[in-house]
């Protein structure tokens, strides 16, 4: 990502914001332009049927924030205030086992270590799969390994040593189909595409077909470009995935892109699949980032997605809102329609860097970028982490922010949107790390993230919401960290998951935690590991 974001200032009690720090924002929240994009592309995302060739690694600019790095060898400012929260129930701890590692990820990669993990689930039918930077299994809904670990090349027929980053996935009960997606960058790194692999059968250990959309942007700002941390949603007419768009090489960066790529194609394996790309996005008079596409959960008379605005990297209490119908026209060739508001939120901003017991080094809290977002019930849920000070706390320390927002349509287009609940997850003496949560119908929530501290190895952690009020419950640790990260290791998250299993009013979760020792790299380099744990909610 190449806003950098490096600053936060600001406090909140109920929420007040400190004077001496704020920003210019306009004064007109709900001001859109009437086309927030720059252009609008069809194209036919082909069916793959090659495997391609085994290529050298390079590693990839370090500014872009999705993309993963790999080693070969060893080698001020015033926070929200987090009120008390009132008691909850934690929620019932339904499975809970160790997910993919950094060992599974160097033994399927020629014994190459990678950070960060980039944390992909998807769950349903009896399964579970587990994707991330370099690898992928597939559990029984029990827990138990049914598959793997694999290169997560594999799941989208790339060659085993090409260049891949950011993998997600999500299984379909409407349609009995798993769908996944990562980005690709060619040997040379002159070429990238999104890559989509699509199982119709309803089991994951079967064969997989494979789609790829080109975005090299040929002609564009610094481009041959690569879309950078590609983020899925899904709705009953497509799948959703947003981009950052990137220079392959150069500084350039061109704001975000939204691909909507046509479900019934995809699930009946047409040889191409219809989709339309909205290019160059901007929100709140800048190009924007990480707009996240929501899972809907339900009915739902749009996809709809949530980004954070925070331009200037210090801090904001806007959230960018958006809205895409008529999408059963991409299937055919048509144009959707794309419409954005910006509304006012809880302040949120930077985090700073999370202490953790056994070493001096912090771990990375990412910035202020929405993290994953839902759709459920007239409702859009997201998440981030944000800088906070807790009352009675010696020091500012990562939380999480959420939101529940109700968009309302008129005539096809987003008109409005107000929050109906927000809040804030943090905990005295600890920071919470790349938060993601879903909510059931009724409201109530579950959220998982890493949760460190001076006293505390990086664990795996979750909090749940009551269906009434904004106050999270205590944070529950799932797994407690076996020990320090890796003290010359730069990168941690870049994201956790989590998905909702309506048949058991239940969330699957899963985040990066340091594992038992059989679970890590061979020399403890990159020595992360995942855990992936499902929650009741009732």
């Amino acid at each position: 990502m190449s806003i950098l974001r490096n600053a936060l200032c600001w406090s909140v009690t109920t929420v007040s914001v400190v004077a001496a720090c704020a920003v210019s924002i306009s004064a007109d929240a709900s001001a859109a332009p009437a086309t927030p994009y720059r252009a609008v592309v069809h194209g036919l995302a082909p069916q793959m049927h090659r495997a391609a060739a085994a290529a050298t690694h390079a590693p990839i600019s370090t500014r872009s924030r999705g993309a993963r790095q790999h080693v070969t060898s060893a080698t001020s400012a015033g926070p929200a205030t987090a009120s008390g929260a009132v008691a909850a129930a934690a929620g019932t701890l339904l499975q809970n086992f160790n997910g993919v590692g950094s060992r599974d990820s160097e033994v399927t990669n020629f014994n190459l270590r990678f950070e960060p993990p980039d944390q992909g689930l998807c769950a349903g039918n009896g399964f579970v799969i587990e994707p991330v930077n370099s690898a992928y299994s597939i559990y029984a809904s029990s827990g138990k390994l049914l598959r793997g670990p694999f290169n997560v090349n594999d799941l989208f027929n790339e060659g085993a040593a090409e260049f891949t980053s950011d993998p997600r996935c999500y299984y379909d009960a409407s349609t009995h189909t798993w769908f996944a997606t990562i980005l690709f960058l060619n040997d040379t790194f002159t070429s990238g595409h999104l890559d989509i692999a699509v199982n119709n059968s309803g089991d994951p250990t079967g064969l997989w077909k494979q789609y790829q959309i080109n975005t090299d942007n040929l002609g564009g700002n610094g481009c041959p470009c690569f879309g950078d941390q590609p983020r899925m949603g899904i709705d009953k007419d497509n799948i959703y995935v947003s981009t950052d768009e990137f220079s392959i090489n150069g500084p350039e960066f061109n704001g975000g892109q939204i691909y909507a790529i046509a479900k019934s194609d995809l699930v009946n394996e047409n040889s191409s699949a219809h989709f339309v790309h909205f290019a160059d996005l901007s929100s709140g008079g800048a190009l924007v980032d990480s707009i996240q596409p929501a899972l809907t959960n339900g009915s739902s008379p749009a996809e709809f997605f949530l980004n954070s605005l925070d331009p200037n990297a210090t801090f904001d209490h806007r959230l960018g809102v958006w809205a895409l119908t008529h999408g059963d026209v991409v299937a055919s060739g048509g144009t959707p329609t794309l419409t954005t508001k910006v509304i006012t939120s809880e302040a949120y901003g930077m985090p700073p860097g999370a202490e953790q017991k056994g070493s001096s080094s912090t771990l990375d809290s990412g910035d202020d970028r929405m993290q994953q977002t839902q759709f459920i019930n007239g409702q859009i849920w997201g998440e981030l982490t944000t800088g906070v000070t807790i009352p009675g706390d010696t020091a500012q320390r990562a939380g999480a922010a959420w939101f529940a927002v109700r968009p309302t349509l008129t005539n096809g287009k987003l008109s409005g949107a107000v929050i109906d609940r927000q809040g804030y997850v943090a905990k005295k003496g600890n920071y919470v790390l790349y938060p993601a949560l879903q909510a059931d119908a009724s409201g109530r929530a579950a959220m998982v993230f890493t949760l460190s501290g001076a006293n505390r190895f990086p664990s795996a952690a979750y909090a749940v919401l009551p269906s009434s009020g904004n106050f999270f419950g205590p944070a529950t640790v799932a797994a407690a960290g076996t020990g320090p990260y890796d003290p010359n290791a730069g990168r941690w998250g870049d994201y956790s998951f989590a998905v909702l299993n309506p048949s058991r009013d239940a969330v699957w979760l899963a985040t990066e935690y340091i594992p038992p020792r059989a679970s890590q790299t061979s020399n403890r380099q990159r020595n992360w590991g995942t855990r992936v744990f499902q929650v009741g909610l009732s």
